[in-house]
């Protein structure tokens, strides 16, 4: 088995999945989602969260309320554009580990913002005392107070990097 960061080429692997299961653009029907209604996350530490998420990346604070499946758990939610919510948990008395990535768990949160509004973050993030984990092209890649991975790409819906993917 190979390792990240061998000398591998997968391009002929990834052009037969294509042709075993990417229809054309004028062949696919219409997908039976409306859109993301919201991702939830954990917060160990829901103020916290909310002066990241709102204070430092400017997305506004929509809804608090308690968890319906968890007693005292706070269950809150950010205004990420397009009618699209990220949400936050926290699960106080739970001790919950740290963030690991584990098959089927999040990577990272990719979020599309406009290429001024990039520009203006990236230095906010910068003047806060952050690092960037990794930019490339379009994308800055950094991590949230829980550890969570966070791309802003300034790429719009539906492309990256100059290709349409949507």
């Amino acid at each position: 088995m190979t390792e990240h960061g061998d000398d591998v080429d997968r391009s002929d692997e990834w052009e037969q999945m294509r042709q075993t299961y990417m229809l054309p653009t004028d062949q696919r029907p219409p997908s039976t989602a409306r859109g993301v209604h919201h991702v939830a996350l954990l917060s160990s530490d829901v103020a916290r969260t909310i002066d990241f998420y709102q204070g430092l990346l400017e997305f506004p604070l929509t809804e608090l309320f308690e968890n319906r499946d968890y007693t005292g758990s706070t269950h809150f939610f950010f205004d990420i554009g397009n009618g699209n919510q990220l949400a936050f948990f926290d699960f106080p008395g739970l001790d919950l580990g740290d963030y690991a990535e584990v098959l089927g768990s999040l990577h990272h949160l990719a979020i599309s913002v406009e290429p001024e509004t990039h520009a203006r973050l990236k230095q906010k993030i910068l003047d806060a005392g952050m690092t960037l984990d990794f930019e490339h092209k379009t994308s800055i890649y950094f991590t949230g107070p829980d550890g969570e991975r966070i791309e802003l790409i300034a790429d719009g819906l539906g492309e990256m990097y100059g290709t349409i993917i949507g």
